[in-house]
């Protein structure tokens, strides 16, 4: 029995995907869930697994094409075993695809875009009708091969083309968005971290072994940011059409970098979690993240996002909203600078913040009321526990 592997849903408002590694080849035996083709959508990478046990019978992709939900990705035999590929088999194949680019001629798009790139496209599998050769066609070709200086200008040097994966094209595309369209505005103050250190030093220990969790600094700040956002509803809503919606609920994303470029899962409901319980939610979703284990309902919905580049040692930055969002905090490198305390020079670990704001629907009073009240949290974390 023949087995279609088609491209599964993947997730609401998502239509398009990426093959970003094919796992097995024409010939090869697969066990039932077994891993036969990653997706990589402009979210999240997606598995597509085995049905049954059986044999790929055919593959109808190749690596770096785009998909789109219900196209076909391979054909496999169920049960049977695995089938050896002769090599001049492949020769016929290639033959015949150089026959067929030959017996048709190339359009002008793709035939100039062959020319000025120096692209053989008799080589090349056609994926249009009949198997011609597409200006898509030469544009995969041109993106996968290595660009390499010309000897004829002086000082060139050698390059490499590599075509950006979907994760890093909606990010671009996304970033892009949110500057020409929310009115960014940044405010920015200082947090002395003193009391926050001291209370996690103290009690770093007993935490970890009652909680099973580490105790870091971002429990603190979305602790903070949440009481801060309760007291200041603009900076949790957004702009739809000319409606302002106004979110009484806190569901707080957190900016992590992954193998595929920096991602923000999101901590759901935050207002009900304890410290342990933050620590926990961002110590899993940071796993799923490195593993490539997010899913599209761990990435959206947030209402306001948390960006710690201080972790890569940045000191200060205006970090860009995330539409639909209003507002992202963001957190930089503690450092020791000289403070002046009660008329005294005295040595502080201090971090400055950021609050990136869409000017449209938070005033500067209402985004540098919300830092002051994040540093005031922050700086006698005894509030926090007291809800003052």
């Amino acid at each position: 029995m023949t087995i279609e592997i088609k491209v599964p849903a993947l997730g609401e408002s998502v239509s398009e995907a990426a093959i970003a590694k094919l796992h097995k080849k024409v010939g090869d035996s697969v066990k039932a869930d077994e891993l036969i083709v990653e997706l990589e959508t402009d979210k999240v990478t997606l598995e597509v697994n085995a049905p049954s046990d059986g044999v790929i019978s055919d593959l109808k992709v190749k690596e770096g094409d785009n998909v789109k939900v219900g196209d076909l990705i391979a054909m496999m035999s169920a049960g049977g075993a695995a089938v050896k590929v002769a090599p001049v088999q492949n020769a016929q194949a290639a033959a015949s695809t150089q026959t067929a680019n030959a017996s048709f001629p190339l359009s002008p798009a793709p035939k100039k875009l062959a020319a000025e790139n120096n692209v053989d496209t008799s080589k090349l599998a056609g994926s249009g009708k009949d198997g011609r050769v597409t200006k898509g066609d030469v544009l995969d070709a041109i993106s996968s091969t290595p660009v390499a200086a010309s000897p004829a200008v002086a000082g060139a040097k050698p390059t490499e083309r590599v075509r950006m994966s979907k994760l890093r094209q909606k990010i671009a595309e996304r970033l892009k968005e949110s500057q020409n369209t929310a009115a960014i505005l940044t405010t920015f103050n200082e947090v002395d971290m003193t009391s926050v250190m001291a209370l996690r030093g103290e009690y770093k220990d007993a935490f970890e072994k009652k909680h099973g969790v580490k105790l870091g600094f971002m429990s603190f700040f979305v602790k903070a940011c949440v009481t801060a956002l309760k007291e200041l509803p603009a900076v949790n809503a957004e702009i739809d059409g000319t409606d302002i919606v106004y979110k009484n609920f806190y569901d707080i994303g957190v900016a992590v970098g992954s193998p595929q470029g920096l991602v923000v899962p999101v901590l759901r409901d935050a207002n009900l979690l304890n410290l342990a319980q933050v620590e926990k939610g961002i110590s899993e979703l940071g796993v799923k993240a490195r593993d490539g284990k997010l899913t599209l309902p761990d990435l959206a919905g947030a209402t306001f996002t948390i960006s710690n580049g201080g972790v890569y040692g940045s000191l200060m930055s205006t970090p860009i909203i995330n539409p639909p969002q209003s507002a992202i905090l963001g957190m930089h490198k503690i450092q020791e600078r000289v403070m002046v305390v009660g008329g005294e020079m005295k040595i502080r670990p201090m971090m400055y913040l950021a609050l990136s704001y869409d000017h449209r629907i938070i005033d500067g009073k209402e985004a540098v009321t919300f830092l002051v009240r994040v540093k005031e949290l922050l700086e006698d974390p005894r509030r926090l526990v007291l809800d003052l």
